[in-house]
């Protein structure tokens, strides 16, 4: 995942961050301000153990550059964790009308949107699908999400409007990105997702629906 992140800095950051969970359903998250070198110690010093994660490098939209504002984000409860590439527009009116009481780490519209996920599960009883299809419905803007439920490790979710996103084909593992220079190492077959699609992705399988 570090690896990755490295080969897309050139496209400029203010600050990185990894999350990986293990095969205890716990999530395990570092994030730093600065540098995916930065990350990188830090995670030397604190290894992440598990089969699936996801990572990101953020350049500020909303809300400083910080810790508390890089990604990965994750949900009121801590089950859920989210990196997302692109601007929501609507995430102030989304925290008014679904969020109230809700408490945040930090000031994204990343954050509002793992936390409509969450509600919608922990909350109001859907399903993780049923739960990010519903949030797909009421997000405007564009996004490249990967979300991770902590209760089931095995599986990424992925979502794309307006953003660039790739899915990475390997043999017994499946990757995603948004350039297919952090995964050319790993695998040199790609297939690019359309907007308003949703796949689900686990190491043996990739179902891809609108």
């Amino acid at each position: 995942l570090i690896n990755g992140l490295l080969r897309l800095e050139y496209r400029g950051y203010d600050s990185a961050g990894v999350a990986v969970v293990d095969p205890n359903h716990e999530l395990h998250r570092v994030r730093c301000l600065g540098k995916v070198k930065a990350l990188d110690e830090a995670v030397a010093v604190k290894p992440l153990i598990g089969g699936t994660g996801i990572a990101h490098t953020r350049w500020a939209t909303h809300g400083e550059p910080s810790e508390a504002n890089a990604h990965p984000h994750t949900s009121e409860t801590g089950r859920f964790v989210l990196v997302h590439n692109g601007v929501i527009e609507n995430y102030l009116q989304i925290k008014e009308e679904y969020l109230q009481g809700h408490k945040f780490k930090g000031q994204t519209d990343t954050e509002i949107a793992v936390h409509l996920i969450g509600k919608f599960v922990d909350e109001d009883g859907l399903s993780v699908l049923e739960a990010l299809k519903k949030s797909l419905h009421i997000i405007q803007g564009s996004y490249a999400f990967a979300l991770v439920d902590s209760q089931a490790p095995d599986t990424i979710y992925v979502a794309k409007n307006k953003s660039p996103l790739l899915i990475g084909v390997g043999e017994g593992y499946n990757m995603v990105c948004s350039d297919a220079m952090a995964m050319i190492r790993e695998t040199s077959q790609f297939m690019e997702i359309h907007d308003k699609e949703l796949v689900v992705l686990t190491k043996d399988a990739i179902t891809v629906t609108d």
